[in-house]
C-alpha cells in the first residue's frame, strides 16, 4: 500500500477585489477559514478577520464591501476559491477585542440575484447555448457583468422550442438549474483558477453533458491510510419508482374553469418488476405549461430517485493529489475495515470538496462528497 507524505504547511491569503472590475482591493488576514465547493449547487467561504489596531480596521471597512465585494483564496500561489462578499458580522468582546466574520458565496450565486430584464425565446439551441446566452443576457446590463467567461463545446441535444417570458420573473440561477434536471440535461458551475499564461484570475462557466467529468486518472484513496474518516448513507425516504409532476393551466379563458397540466406518470417499471415495492413522488413546476415539457422533468426525476440517495463522505489528508481541481474526477475508495473486510474497490467521482486548512496544530484536511459510478466503467 502506498502512503502519501503529508505536505508541509501552506499558505492562504484572501484577496479582497472590486467584483466588476476585479480590482484588488486589499489582502487581509484570514483566520478560522473553511470553504467548499460544488457541482449541482454554490459553494461557501467562511472566516475571521482579525481586527487588532485601528490601520487594519480601517483597511478591512474600506475592502470588506458585502455584495460589491470578490473574495479570491489564494493556496500557494493558486487560485482555490472565488466569490462574491455577502455578509459581514463585526464583533467586539469585554477586552475590547475587534474582528470581521465573513461569509460568501461561489460566483454562481450571484445568478441567484439576478433576473432576465425581457422574455427570451430559443428555436432549436443547442442547450449550452441557451445557457451561455441566459448569462451574457445578465452580464450585458449595466452593472451586470461579473467576468464570467466560457468556451464553445456543445452539448448535442438541441430544444426544439423554449421560451423563458419576463412575467415569470425567474432568477438566473433558477432557469439554469432547471434546464439541467430535464432529460438529457446537464451539469454547470463557475470554475475558478488562474490562468496558466496570463496569470489572471478566471470565472470560466463549466458545463457538462450528461455530467461534469475529468478525464485524468483515477486517484486511490486507502482506509487505512490516507482516509480519517468515512460515511456512507442509503435514504430511501427520498426514493420512488413513480413520479408526477403539475404545472400550471394552459387555459387562456378566464371564464371556465381551469385545470393545471400533468405529466403523464413516469413509471421504472423494471423496479417494479424486480420487487421494488411502489414508491410514488409528485411536485409542482409554476410558470410551466407543457406536457412535454412536465414528462421531461418527471422522467430526470425518476432516473434520479428511483435508487435510494446514496451521497457517500471522505475526510481525507491532504496532499499535492487534492485540489478544487478535483471535482468532476474520479477515486477508487479502498477501505478494509469489520464492515468492508470482503468489498471490492469501489469507484466514485467527486462532485463537492470541502477543506478546513490547518489551525492550532490541528493537520489540514479535505472532505470529499462523492457520487456512485453508475455507468459501470471499468475501474482496473
Amino acid at each position: 500500500m502506498r502512503h502519501m507524505t503529508p505536505q508541509a504547511d501552506v499558505t492562504y491569503r484572501a484577496l479582497f477585489c472590486d467584483l466588476l472590475t476585479d480590482r484588488v482591493v486589499d489582502a487581509l488576514p484570514l483566520t478560522d477559514v473553511e470553504f467548499d465547493d460544488y457541482i449541482g449547487k454554490a459553494g461557501s467561504l467562511r472566516g475571521t478577520v482579525p481586527l487588532p489596531d485601528e490601520a487594519l480596521a480601517r483597511r478591512a471597512r474600506t475592502a470588506l464591501r458585502p455584495g460589491r465585494t470578490a473574495v479570491w483564496l489564494e493556496r500557494g500561489s493558486e487560485i482555490w476559491w472565488g466569490g462574491v462578499l455577502w455578509t459581514t458580522t463585526t464583533t467586539g468582546d469585554e477586552r475590547g477585542r475587534l474582528q470581521v466574520q465573513i461569509q460568501a458565496g461561489t460566483f454562481d450565486s450571484y445568478l441567484d440575484h439576478r433576473i432576465l430584464s425581457r422574455s427570451l425565446s430559443f428555436t432549436d439551441t443547442d442547450q449550452f447555448d441557451v445557457v451561455r446566452a441566459l448569462v451574457e443576457h445578465a452580464q450585458s446590463q449595466p452593472g451586470g457583468d461579473i467576468g464570467i467567461t466560457f468556451t464553445d463545446e456543445k452539448s448535442k441535444v438541441v430544444h426544439p422550442r423554449i421560451e423563458f417570458p419576463y412575467t415569470e420573473l425567474m432568477r438566473i440561477q433558477e432557469i439554469v438549474d432547471k434546464l439541467g434536471k430535464m432529460q438529457n440535461g446537464f451539469e454547470w458551475r463557475i470554475h475558478c483558477f488562474r490562468h496558466p499564461e496570463t496569470g489572471k484570475r478566471v470565472k470560466l462557466l463549466q458545463l457538462g453533458h450528461p455530467k461534469i467529468e475529468s478525464t485524468s486518472a483515477d486517484i486511490v484513496l486507502d482506509r487505512p491510510g490516507q482516509v480519517l474518516t468515512y460515511s456512507l448513507p442509503s435514504d430511501a425516504t427520498v426514493q420512488a419508482n413513480v413520479v408526477v409532476f403539475r404545472g400550471e393551466s394552459a387555459n387562456q379563458d378566464q371564464a371556465s374553469t381551469s385545470l393545471p397540466q400533468m405529466s403523464d406518470a413516469q413509471v421504472a417499471k423494471d423496479d417494479l418488476v424486480d420487487g421494488w415495492p411502489r414508491l410514488e413522488f409528485t411536485d409542482d413546476r409554476s410558470g410551466v405549461k407543457d406536457v412535454a415539457t412536465l414528462n421531461s422533468l418527471a422522467g430526470a426525476a425518476l432516473d434520479r430517485m428511483h435508487r435510494p440517495e446514496f451521497i457517500p463522505e471522505v475526510t481525507i489528508r491532504m496532499d499535492g493529489r487534492i485540489s478544487p481541481a478535483l471535482i468532476g474526477s474520479w477515486i477508487r475508495l479502498r477501505i478494509r475495515d469489520g464492515w468492508h473486510e470482503d468489498t471490492p474497490d469501489r469507484r466514485f467521482r467527486v462532485v463537492g470538496l470541502s477543506v478546513s486548512p490547518s489551525s492550532r496544530g490541528k493537520a489540514e484536511t479535505a472532505k470529499l462528497i462523492l457520487e456512485e459510478d453508475t455507468y459501470g466503467r471499468d475501474s482496473s
